[in-house]
């Protein structure tokens, strides 16, 4: 169940963060902080949603509000100013140039509040010949070795992993991490400061222990043939009888034997400690697997240390009974969605709003930053006396 709207638990209670619209990490970054509590309002630019999708849908932009602002028209950049006097955080996604030119890049800003965390999120960075380039997600693990290291198969193409580790690993998580540091700096020292946080930098901090077991010498630098990457027969995906898919973790020697004992793999399982004999584990391991459907093969090590699980589509897993119990996924107005993680003892956060409509809480924020200039309106007697939360 929801929390009323102007409810705000969470251990960031009480901060105030502009968001520029944009699309990708950015907008995830602002979730993860309005998921913790603080107040996000998205300024939203007319002509309707950024993706192309029907707003009511985006769950990125759940616990947030949303404002319209046209930064092109005549006082649009100076509104926005309006609202970041009165905030903690900016965040902004885009190429480097483009909010100067907007007259909102960090020197207005940080002009109007001193103490103002201003949140860059982009793929290349705000400097290298590559930042004003165009690009995603793919390209950026690319060029950080990081897409090349990912698949099973050492002579065929790397695999795609979604946008998940460049877009929100290496961007969104290291500029919240940014953010939160900085804004502790700022709460402490009255200084505000840029936050430059590029997908390429996160993408490449996330290998880094790849990086030390690349440079002791026990990580191959080719894909498909190491311990994690799918060249081990005991830390993979096997297909079953039905067509579904069983992960296989058993690393450890104790779990491992847990594992090829219920898999019934006989004298086949002391191949473990052979590599020359892997490629015969392997096909031993595929064969067993085969025989039964994904659910037989669940109820097998349900309960186990084998360190095997059922692979779950994304609709699936909301009802696997670990995540049920756990309440990983919630249902908010009619959309099942991932709950708010991590998750806090004494200041939880929670879903208190779905996806924010471009500009339906204008007149709202307008009156609860004393923001007349949104609206044009007359703020309220003691918004004089309210002193901005940065």
């Amino acid at each position: 169940m929801s929390t009323p709207r102007h409810a705000r638990p969470g251990p960031l209670s009480g901060v105030r963060v502009v968001e520029l619209a944009g699309i990708g990490p950015g907008p995830f970054a602002a979730m993860l902080l309005a998921d913790l509590g603080a107040d996000v309002v998205r300024v939203d630019r007319p002509g309707g949603a950024v993706l192309g999708i029907d707003p009511a849908y985006d769950l990125t932009n759940r616990n947030k509000r949303s404002v319209l602002v046209d930064l092109k028209a005549d006082g649009g950049a100076e509104t926005v100013l309006d609202l970041v006097a009165r905030a903690d955080v900016l965040i902004e996604g885009y190429r480097p140039g483009v909010a100067e030119r907007l007259g909102v890049g960090p020197e207005p800003c940080l002009a109007r509040n001193p103490r103002l965390v201003y949140g860059r999120m982009t793929g290349w960075g705000q400097t290298g010949p590559l930042a004003p380039a165009a690009g995603h997600d793919i390209a950026y693990l690319a060029v950080t070795g990081t897409l090349g290291m990912i698949g099973p198969d050492p002579e065929g193409p790397p695999t795609v992993p979604a946008n998940l580790v460049g877009d929100y690993a290496g961007g969104s998580l290291y500029l919240v991490i940014g953010v939160l540091a900085a804004l502790r700096h700022a709460r402490e020292h009255g200084e505000g400061q840029i936050v430059d946080a590029a997908i390429v930098d996160g993408a490449a901090h996330l290998a880094m222990m790849i990086h030390g077991m690349l440079a002791a010498g026990s990580w191959q630098d080719r894909r498909g043939v190491n311990l994690l990457d799918g060249g081990c027969p005991f830390y993979g995906v096997y297909a079953t009888a039905d067509g579904g898919h069983m992960a296989v973790g058993a690393l450890e020697q104790r779990f491992y034997a847990e594992f090829a004992r219920l898999l019934g793999l006989g004298e086949t399982a002391e191949a473990r400690d052979d590599l020359a004999r892997w490629p015969e584990l392997r096909d031993a391991v595929a064969a067993r697997f085969r025989t039964r459907t994904r659910d037989e093969w669940t109820a097998v090590f349900e309960g186990t240390d084998a360190c095997v699980a059922p692979v779950l589509s994304l609709r699936e897993a909301p009802g696997h009974p670990h995540l049920a119990a756990r309440g990983t996924f919630v249902t908010h107005e009619g959309l099942v969605q991932p709950a708010p993680a991590p998750r806090f003892s004494a200041t939880p956060g929670a879903v208190r709003t779905g996806p924010a409509r471009p500009g339906a809480d204008t007149d709202e924020v307008a009156r609860d930053w004393s923001v007349p200039s949104l609206t044009g309106a007359t703020p309220p007697p003691d918004a004089a006396a309210k002193e901005p939360s940065a």
